[in-house]
Order: C-alpha cells, then structure tokens, then sequence
C-alpha cells in the first residue's frame, strides 16, 4: 500500500501598509491563492491552496508578502 506524504500547508500573509496593490501577486500565483480584492488589494479567501513556491513572495517589489510553513500540523 503507498502511503503519501501528508501536504504541507503555508501561510501566506500580506502587509498592507506596504503593499501598493499592484497585481503582480495574483498574476504569477500559479494556484490562485492570492486574488483580486477590492481596489485591486490582493486578498487570499482559502490558505491551503497554496504550494509554497514564493513567486509572489520572491516578485512583490514592496516586500509585502511573507510565506511560510505552519509548524506543527
């Protein structure tokens, strides 16, 4: 019997005080995690639908963005 590995889960948090709600992060997030809110403010509605890859992380220009494994679960 294959036993898979459990999925990790990430948290992806956003700091509005430095985000300019430019949109690179939810158009390069390959699993839509981060979307389009109100006055083009990147929102994220469902955490665990996120891979862990960082290319929002990595692109924001603002360094508003932080992902990062959740211990312990």
């Amino acid at each position: 019997m294959l036993v898979l590995p459990e999925k990790k889960r990430y948290n992806v948090r956003i700091n509005p005080e430095f985000c300019k709600s430019c949109g690179i992060c939810y158009t390069v997030c390959p699993t839509k995690t981060i979307k389009k809110g109100t006055a083009n403010a990147p929102k994220v509605d469902d955490p665990d639908a996120c891979i862990g890859c960082k290319q929002c992380e990595r692109l924001c220009p603002e360094f508003a963005i932080d992902v990062s494994e959740r211990e312990g679960e």
